[in-house]
């Protein structure tokens, strides 16, 4: 099974009303956005969307409703986070239902299993949806496993993985990948202040928290990135570090989600345990946005 997940792919924030409750009209105006300003597809319901903070219902509800507002101009890939393989494996069946595009799969939460018990778990799942494309997302630094190459080879004999999102922020991974198994997956980084390191050792696209806030920046790197205009790539990335830095630390659920509000483009609701920033936290993203906006490039010089 082969897939074509290139370019940039916002994991996307489930925007909250301020009961708590999801605001469908916010996140189809978001996908309005992101459509227009270019992106290749996204991600729905990953870390950023505040997966574990849906109910079961909530999920598949938000799911129906992106997929039916993509209504088939860009890729929509859910995430997937459950506690039992039992439980992703009845997710996946559930939205492949409703039509998405392919699988973003974590190891089980909660427990933390051993390699062969993660192993056991991408199986089971693959298996229980044998023509949904699956991503592996492999973070380690987050969720405390790493999907080591020698788990990622068993892997491999589950035809219908067809991807990695690569976050363990080294980025010899991908060289270790592409050497171990050539072509076999699509390599996507998923470390937004690695991200021009990873294009240039050869991931197809780039899944990214920022994207969500500047969008056509993020276009505009990739693309400069893939066409070999190092130095105009370049000049984006300095830009563009403060901002990705967000990324990478335990609040950027929050950072983000108050980055897209600053910007006009959602809220900063969450939903707990997650609490809007406060103090030098909230003044920090503040100072980032308004130094970015300031200097903001002009994109056209590069097209």
């Amino acid at each position: 099974m082969k897939v074509n997940w290139q370019g940039v792919f916002p994991a996307i924030s489930t925007q909250f009303n301020e009961d708590g409750s999801i605001n469908f009209q916010s996140n189809a105006r978001m996908l309005e956005e992101l459509i227009s300003d270019g992106i290749d597809g996204i991600i729905a319901l990953g870390t950023i969307g505040e997966n574990a903070s849906l109910s079961a219902q909530e999920k598949r509800e938000f799911i129906k409703h992106t997929v039916e507002t993509v209504n088939g101009r860009i890729k929509v890939i859910s995430g997937c986070t459950e506690n039992t393989a039992q439980m992703a494996s009845q997710y996946a069946k559930d939205i492949q239902h409703l039509g998405v595009d392919g699988l973003m799969l974590l190891p089980a939460m909660v427990y933390r299993g051993t390699d062969r018990e993660v192993v056991a778990h991408y199986q089971t799942v693959a298996r229980s949806v044998p023509t949904l494309p699956i991503m592996i997302y492999n973070n380690p630094v987050s969720y405390g496993v790493d999907i080591n190459l020698e788990m990622t080879a068993e892997l491999a004999k589950e035809s219908n993985i067809v991807a990695i999102k690569e976050s363990t922020t080294d980025t010899r991974r991908l060289t270790e990948l592409q050497s171990l198994f050539g072509d076999r997956f699509s390599l996507l980084c998923g470390v937004d202040d690695i991200a021009l390191e990873s294009i240039f050792l050869g991931a197809t696209g780039w899944i990214s928290g920022l994207t969500n806030v500047f969008p056509r920046e993020s276009v505009a790197l990739f693309k400069l990135a893939k066409a070999g205009r190092i130095e105009e790539a370049r000049e984006i990335y300095r830009w563009f570090m403060p901002l990705l830095r967000l990324d990478t630390i335990p609040t950027l659920v929050q950072c983000i989600k108050y980055a897209e509000q600053l910007v006009g483009r959602g809220s900063e609701n969450v939903r707990m345990p997650r609490m809007m920033l406060e103090g030098d936290e909230r003044a920090y993203v503040e100072k980032v946005i308004s130094e970015a906006l300031k200097t903001r490039l002009d994109l056209s010089k590069y097209f």
